[in-house]
């Protein structure tokens, strides 16, 4: 099998996963399942977030998904446990089309890190 085919297989299953957990089955768009993944980061499940958290969440996210990739370094927790990275190697410029399919694989080998899929 290709690895684009592995990745779409792999990618579908952990959508729909995540869809069934958190969206009552409405399937989850790349922007929701990162969102999920910096609360994941940040370890604070229970509070309401004010918008820019959300885009700070996003970011955490971002930085812990291409970590493995070179791009980021998680540097430190700040006081209210908020992780923070630094920027190891800038980001090349990609496509739109491009930048997708690399957040996917990011987020697929994630879950599979993490067990949430294999």
């Amino acid at each position: 099998m290709s690895r684009d085919t592995i990745l779409k297989e792999r990618w579908d299953v952990l959508v729909e996963k995540l869809s069934s957990q958190f969206s009552d089955g409405d399937p989850l768009e790349l922007d929701a399942i990162i969102y999920l993944v910096g609360i994941q980061e940040l370890g604070q499940y229970h509070r309401k977030y004010k918008k820019d958290d959300k885009l700070d969440l996003m970011h955490i996210a971002i930085c812990r998904l291409l970590e493995p990739y070179g791009y980021y370094e998680f540097d430190y927790f700040d006081e209210e446990g908020w992780p923070h990275y630094k920027v190891e190697e800038e980001l090349p410029t990609l496509k739109s089309g491009e930048q997708t399919i690399l957040m996917k694989e990011a987020i697929v080998d994630y879950f599979v890190e993490k067990n949430y899929i294999t």
